[in-house]
Order: C-alpha cells, then structure tokens, then sequence
C-alpha cells in the first residue's frame, strides 16, 4: 500500500477504538485496556475476511465495551467480515451474534439466532445458561401432544410445554424467565396462576428484580418494569402471579455438581 492509503487506513482503526489521540504513544505508555483496543485495530487493519476474538473487550469499561460491540456488529455489516467470537457475557453474544453456540463439557449444547436461544432452549443446561431463569422441580404427570401438566412437590399442577422430557413419572425442571410473570391484576388472564410472597426488592434502574417464594421456592424471581411496579407492594406482601403455558418449558432435570 502506498503510504497515504496506509496512514488514513491506521487513523480510521484507531478511531475506530477511539485511539486517534494517542497514536504517537509507545505501548508502556498505554492502560491494559488502551492496549487490548490496539491489538484489535491491529485485527480489523486489514479488512480480513475472517477473525477470530477470544474475549476481546474484556478489560473495557461498561461504556466503551457497548461502544465497541457495535463497532464490531457495524464492522461486520460493512464488510462483510465474519467473526467467530468467544466470550462468557451472555448479553454480549446475544447483542453481537447472528447464530451463538452454547457449548458444555466440550459438547454443542444448541445452535441458533439469539432469539431463539433464549426463548427456546433446546435443555436446562442452556436455559440456565442463557439469561435469568427461574427452576422449579417436578415431575411429569401427563403430556398431551406438545403440552404436559408437571406436579411440583406440594402438589401443584403446572402446565407447560413439553420440550425435552422423559416418560410419566420422570423428574423434569421447569424454565421460566423472569419477564414472563405477571403480578396482581395482570396474573388473571394466566394458565397457571399461584401466590407468592414478597421477600426482597433489587432496584436496577430501569426495572426492579422482585424475589418471592413461590410454590416452597425462596428464590423465585419477577422483572417489573419501573413504570409497571405498584408502588404500595412491601415486603412481606402475598400476592397473586402468573404465567402462560408457552412461556413456560419442560426440560430435563438439573444434574446437581459433582
């Protein structure tokens, strides 16, 4: 390459990782996060064809990591660059990927759109994997077609979808992802509905984690949305819940560690 092309081609990677300003600097003279964006201006340089990234923002703040995730997705859009990318950040593979593999123990647990993976997973091991979960244990009472009635250890009968499940009898888990649930007035349209109650409230901004005991299970999670939260709901209330069956997913049952 000539020389012009090569320096604007340097400028625009190093702008890229918001570098620009510090050009002339000498690696000691960088922070290990300074340095980490180096090493992928040095990757994406060259417009290659395919990269590999093991964990490449890890040692970003929260602000330039997001910024850099849509550097990356936006990159790939561009040019066409496919990028197999490794990482243990849930939220990050589901931000960047078009397909994400769950893998275990060396195994391909599942393969699919981000979507599908959170919504649909295929085992237990990928729905606790992927995302907050709620478990419950049961066993499976009776299937018909693609829907089952699981009975839970008091007795209570929920009704789910049968994705991955043994014979009558057999012990399955329950996957519900906390967004699903619907408290107060919102549960009455709901297959299953019980009661919980309130133990604990974990405030993130823009929603509320609300942990309850449902069904003898202590940890027990809802997402409320802030502006959906009633604002008279304390500690120690006992309140009506729900969900539909379809969002609820019989699986196999969690294998406790070794």
């Amino acid at each position: 390459m000539n020389k012009t092309d090569c320096s604007e081609r340097v400028k625009r990677a190093l702008s890229m990782v918001q570098l620009d300003k510090f050009r002339n600097r000498y690696p000691g003279q960088l922070s290990g996060g300074q340095q980490q964006r180096v090493a992928l201006a040095r990757a994406l340089v060259f417009e290659p064809q395919l990269v590999l990234m093991d964990e490449p923002l890890g040692a970003l703040d929260k602000q330039l990591r997001e910024h850099m995730q849509m550097e990356i997705k936006h990159l790939h859009k561009r040019l066409g660059v496919t990028v197999v990318y490794v990482t243990h950040d849930q939220g990050e593979a589901l931000t960047m990927s078009d397909r994400v593999a769950v893998f275990h123990q060396g195994e391909i647990q599942q393969i699919a759109a981000p979507r599908t993976l959170y919504e649909e997973p295929k085992n237990t091991f990928v729905a606790n994997f992927i995302g907050e979960n709620n478990r419950i244990n049961g066993r499976l009472h009776s299937r018909d077609g693609e829907r089952c009635v699981v009975e839970l250890g008091r007795g209570e009968k929920v009704e789910a979808l049968a994705v991955n499940v043994g014979q009558l009898g057999e012990p399955v888990t329950l996957s519900i992802r906390p967004e699903r649930i619907r408290l107060n007035g919102a549960s009455e349209t709901c297959a299953n509905r019980f009661s919980g109650r309130v133990e604990e409230f974990i405030y993130l901004g823009d929603h509320v984690r609300v942990r309850l005991e449902v069904c003898g299970k202590a940890d027990f999670f809802v997402k409320q949305p802030i502006a959906e939260l009633d604002p008279a709901l304390a500690v120690g209330d006992v309140v009506p819940l729900g969900w539909q069956v379809e969002h609820v997913r019989a699986l196999d049952p969690l294998l406790e560690a070794v």
